[in-house]
């Protein structure tokens, strides 16, 4: 039996990482959570309720016992990684970080894990309202990287999609495409996406596996904004109106002037498979759309 540590496994793929672990019959799962958002695992799964960010009380509720995998979700500054560097000394036996391609600066080619060297990058500390996301997030894999006496791996995602998305992004566009509403965004610069199930069975493939260091995970491909807006044109049945500006609610959330996809080199020749952009958006795109018939 495999004990399984997960930090934030009740909303979005955190949550459908904790399903994904429930379906290996050889994984015993705990959860770390407030305590605020309900959960449907029942007792299949034993909770933990913490603030995170509240190192004593974490290492007193995480207790002596050793872990095969712990998966870090809610990590988001230096200050959190540096105390889980502490607490999981000697219990840890592999450690997954969940960080993101906003660790990339926008690059007009394939973006490798080498462009961003979180094992050099300088070291400070603070809490997570003192640094960007983005900073945030390189020196919560810098402090891991660095400092740690177990085996790390960062996981770098973009942004993640799907049906249980409650952020909503890709709905604003649908919505405002059905409304006939302006969308300010520049059509020109491709991103990488990952769908939420998807993001989840990499996570669990990643714990079985021997990877450490920084490593890219998102769908094969990458999409243009304006090839993005015309499948959702071609789903709706309505044409976009694309604007360079407007005010804030209807400035879409992947407005990006640059560049920023991502190479899965590592991960696949690791031996992971990831799933086609291009066939699950449209598809995405139509489910999300009968939603508002």
């Amino acid at each position: 039996m495999r004990h399984i540590l997960v930090l934030g496994g009740t909303r979005f793929f955190g949550k459908r990482l904790v399903e994904r672990l429930l379906e290996d019959k050889d994984c015993e799962v705990t959860i770390v959570t407030r305590g605020e958002t309900a959960d449907s695992f029942g007792n299949r799964v034993r909770r933990v309720h913490v603030n995170r960010r509240d190192q004593a009380a974490l290492a007193e509720a995480v207790g002596d016992r050793e872990w095969d995998v712990v998966y870090d979700n809610i990590c988001f500054s230096p200050n959190d990684a540096a105390a889980a560097c502490v607490i999981f000394s000697g219990k840890a036996n592999r450690y997954i970080l969940t960080s993101s391609l906003s660790v990339y600066d926008f690059s007009d080619r394939m973006i490798t894990e080498e462009d961003f060297d979180a094992a050099v990058y300088t070291l400070q500390y603070g809490e997570a309202e003192d640094f960007s996301y983005k900073e945030g997030k390189r020196l919560a894999e810098a402090v891991l990287i660095q400092r740690a006496s177990f085996p790390v791996a960062a996981v770098r995602i973009p942004i993640v999609l799907g049906t249980d998305d409650y952020t909503r992004r890709l709905h604003f566009h649908i919505e405002h495409i059905r409304k006939g509403e302006p969308i300010a965004i520049d059509p020109k610069p491709q991103m990488s996406f990952i769908r939420s199930d998807e993001a989840a069975d990499f996570l669990y493939w990643l714990g079985g596996s021997n990877i450490t260091g920084p490593v890219n995970a998102c769908s094969n491909g990458a999409l243009q904004m304006g090839e993005l807006l015309s499948m959702i044109e071609t789903v709706v049945g309505q044409k976009a109106m694309i604007v360079a500006e407007a005010p804030a609610e209807h400035s879409s959330p992947f407005y990006i002037r640059q560049p920023w996809f991502m190479d899965t080199t590592k991960a696949r020749l690791a031996g992971y498979s990831f799933l086609d952009l291009a066939t699950w958006m449209p598809e995405l795109i139509t489910t999300l759309n009968r939603s508002y018939e």
